[in-house]
């Protein structure tokens, strides 16, 4: 019993000493990070889960125009959020479709509002596999407009644009498309 009790000294004395310590010298990681800019999801790093939304489509070579225009619309750490997101996802070559300047007209900071309109039109909340979407079926998208779902044969359509792949991500899923939706 006398033993347990020095034991129990021994091992408190040396944790009231380790967090006096502690307290008393800030760490680096303290001082460094003394800025004002707000940290959000999409800076966590993780080397072992799944990639979200974001990092998915930031490490597709047919997906960087998408990916600057969510930067630019400030929507990043949404879609890194925890979801569910089912984002229907233009190529770069969807893009391209549009008439030229669209884009780079979109990505000045006084179009952010309306970028983000139509980005938010490519977004739902919540998960939606193509295997349980069926024909005639409309989805309120983030915005608030609507997408009609059609079906033909084992072919699955977005407001007239086929669904070419589907992928999985850690919050949610990625349908990508060969057109950009415009909000009507």
């Amino acid at each position: 019993m006398k033993k347990s009790i020095q034991v129990l000294l021994v091992v408190s004395f040396f944790t009231a000493f380790s967090c006096k310590q502690n307290s008393e010298a800030p760490s680096e990681k303290t001082t460094e990070n003394t800025s004002t800019e707000s940290v959000g999801q999409s800076a966590v790093k993780d080397e072992s889960s799944s990639p979200n939304i974001v990092q998915t489509a930031s490490g597709s070579k047919d997906h960087t125009t998408l990916v600057t225009a969510v930067k630019a619309a400030g929507l990043v750490d949404v879609l890194s959020n925890a979801g569910p997101f089912t984002v229907f996802a233009p190529t770069n070559a969807a893009f391209d479709k549009l008439p030229a300047g669209t884009v780079e007209g979109l990505l000045k900071p006084a179009k952010k509002e309306d970028l983000k309109n139509i980005l938010e039109y490519h977004t739902y909340v919540g998960a939606l596999k193509t295997e349980y979407m069926q024909d005639g079926q409309e989805f309120e998208q983030v915005n608030g407009g609507k997408v009609k779902i059609t079906k033909k044969g084992d072919k699955v359509y977005v407001n007239g644009s086929e669904i070419v792949a589907s992928i999985p991500t850690a919050n949610g899923i990625i349908h990508v498309i060969n057109d950009v939706l415009l909000p009507k």
